[in-house]
């Protein structure tokens, strides 16, 4: 990484922030040096700063600014820091520039900065950010997507309570001043900073000094800016984040709290026919497909590549109410299954419903292959179960009484399980008349000794209690005349990766069935 630097406003007192060119990567990033001079009395003290640095640049998280390198300066005593640029600014500047704010655009910064929160909390050793405060806090301004950063102040807690005195006074929580505390802190300051969002007034600006603010927060005072919240709901919700420490919540229980819930999900229009995607690029690493669904909704999936193993995505979509909604998250190429991560989304979203997964499962797939195109890479002695047991069904690949995948096992076995289909029939009802199977044999032109998923290739398609499953490996006429010999390899693989994608769920499934009859057992015992 190669950098120029160009002086970035005015920074705050013990750091000094510029704007840099990577010159290597050809895009602008945030260089801030940090003075660390205060903390470094010993070896030990600057080896566990090292520690701590290596463990900011290891964090991932959708609503974390991203640290892409970090040194230290034994000479200056600086910590340089080299992150993201958010051209839109902090939050602070966002919301002075656009005085008038929607509540829900403000619920949802919220939720954000509360799942950032929640992230450094739920670290071992837990991360405490120790100065957030809407300047610390930044904006993009295209997506409404806010991030934390400048977390070169934040210090990794290896005892149960820090004992060091960091922060901007107007959003230091009392028990900061006594050197005494823990995570909690960083929740009184996110309810000044959801004081501020509201107001655009800064915290305790009516105080003259730093002596007057200490004053007011070690005797329990509120703001007085706190009256102008005139929303009562809200005001309940920024005054149990500055409640004692040993009252207050943690960011996991902000989240449930219900003022931050979504409104109670309408009856969803059935899915439509599909439209093809549309695609926009705005850098090699960072593009965008949108998918009309039906003409009352569109979805749309923005993606950007962190490293060779997982991409931070933002899915975009309407809620029953036409209104525009995001979620963000990283998957993890390494661990994530598509279906698995569109299954949570549909279960968690309450704007979503079940008609709504194919069509997520299709634009995670694009964009990933768009994104990390040899990311994953064609077996060549995979077994395609579900288009062998079509054909099996329909009797066309055997001449023998006794199917070689039978109903009880293969990808039926799997579809019965997760779906509860086949389950419960009576005696003169088949597993088969649960469903509808369409299929045409494609002819094959490969050689004797060719891998069942070589010389299988079926257009079919299943509906599961009303859900519709299309294969990806249907083919029209067209493409059948053009004996696409590349186009066929890609459908096998596509047949592969679901059949995993299948099995890793049904791994899953048993993994948690486990896990919770052991913990009910657990529960028995405690009795």
């Amino acid at each position: 990484m190669i950098l120029t630097a160009s002086l970035r406003g005015i920074p705050p007192a013990d750091t000094f922030g510029y704007k840099g060119f990577d010159e290597v990567n050809g895009k602008e990033v945030a260089w801030n040096q940090v003075d660390i001079d205060d903390v470094l009395q010993s070896p030990q003290q600057l080896e566990r700063l090292y520690t701590e640095v290596h463990l900011l640049k290891s964090l991932k998280h959708g609503n974390i600014i991203k640290l892409y390198h970090s040194w230290v300066d034994d000479g200056s005593k600086t910590i340089n820091m080299i992150t993201e640029l958010f051209t839109s600014g902090n939050l602070r500047q966002y919301r002075k520039k656009h005085k008038y704010v929607d509540m829900k655009a403000i619920k949802k910064w919220a939720r954000q900065i509360l799942s950032g929160l929640q992230f450094l909390h739920s670290q071992s050793p837990c991360i405490i950010h120790r100065d957030l405060k809407c300047d610390n806090i930044f904006v993009n301004g295209n997506t409404g997507e806010v991030r934390i950063g400048d977390l070169g102040l934040a210090t990794v807690m290896q005892q149960p309570t820090a004992r060091s005195v960091i922060g901007t006074p107007e959003f230091m929580a009392p028990e900061l001043y006594d050197e005494e505390y823990n995570e909690l802190v960083d929740i009184y300051s996110f309810g000044l900073c959801m004081l501020e969002m509201v107001t655009c007034d800064y915290p305790y600006s009516e105080c003259r000094n730093p002596a007057q603010i200490y004053r007011k927060v070690t005797m329990g005072v509120m703001p007085a800016s706190l009256s102008k919240v005139t929303n009562p709901e809200m005001k309940k919700f920024i005054e149990s984040c500055l409640v004692p420490a040993s009252s207050r919540p943690s960011a996991k229980q902000l989240l449930k709290d219900p003022f931050l819930a979504s409104p109670s999900p309408l009856p969803v229009n059935t899915v439509g026919p599909q439209v093809a995607h549309s695609m926009d690029i705005d850098n090699p690493h960072r593009i965008s497909f949108k998918l009309k669904v039906n003409d009352d909704k569109t979805f749309k999936l923005i993606g950007e590549v962190e490293d060779n193993n997982s991409i931070s995505m933002t899915f975009l979509f309407p809620d029953t109410a036409g209104r525009k909604k995001n979620v963000h998250f990283v998957f993890d190429l390494q661990n994530d299954v598509i279906p698995s991560i569109a299954y949570e989304m549909v279960e968690v979203i309450d704007d979503l419903s079940g008609e709504d997964l194919l069509p997520i499962v299709q634009l995670m797939e694009q964009l990933i292959a768009r994104l990390l195109p040899h990311s994953r890479s064609p077996s060549s002695s995979c077994h395609t179960e579900f288009t062998s047991t079509l054909e099996e069904l329909s009797g066309s690949s055997s001449t023998t009484n006794s199917p070689k995948y039978p109903l009880e096992s293969g990808m039926f076995k799997v579809l019965t399980e997760v779906t509860g289909i086949g389950k419960d029939h009576g005696a003169g009802e088949s597993l088969v008349s649960g469903m509808t199977i369409e299929h045409n044999r494609v002819n094959c032109s490969h050689k004797p000794g060719s891998s069942a998923c070589d010389c299988c290739k079926f257009s079919n398609s299943l509906t599961l209690d009303g859900l519709r499953l299309s294969s990806m490996s249907s083919l029209t006429q067209m493409e059948k005349d053009l004996h696409n010999e590349e186009l066929e390899q890609e459908l096998v693989a596509i047949d592969c990766q679901y059949n995993e994608c299948i099995r890793e769920l049904l791994r899953k499934k048993e993994a948690a069935i486990e896990y919770a009859k052991k913990r009910w057992a657990s529960r028995k015992v405690d009795c």
